[in-house]
């Protein structure tokens, strides 16, 4: 399992839009995907369960990716979020 802390930075957070490139990202993977924020644990191959967390530009989430391509899922994912997922 590896897990790494980020900040969210598209102006917008997550929204519609950027919570979908999130989840699709996501969904590349066979390894399990979780955002924390706060107290809640958010499956990010969810796009229901990413927008509805309301995560808003600026905020820090801990990213934890587990399974057999977690390493390749990590940096996949951390490009996407540190790029702005696509809005900057």
């Amino acid at each position: 399992m590896l897990s790494k802390t980020l900040t969210v930075v598209n102006p917008s957070g997550l929204h519609l839009r950027p919570a979908g490139v999130l989840s699709q990202t996501a969904m590349k993977f066979k390894s399990d995907v979780i955002i924390e924020y706060g107290e809640k644990r958010i499956v990010a191959k969810s796009v229901l369960n990413v927008m509805a967390a309301g995560i808003k530009c600026g905020t820090e989430i801990k990213l934890i990716c587990d399974g057999e391509d977690e390493a390749a899922a990590m940096k996949t994912m951390t490009e996407a979020i540190e790029s702005g997922l696509g809005e900057m």
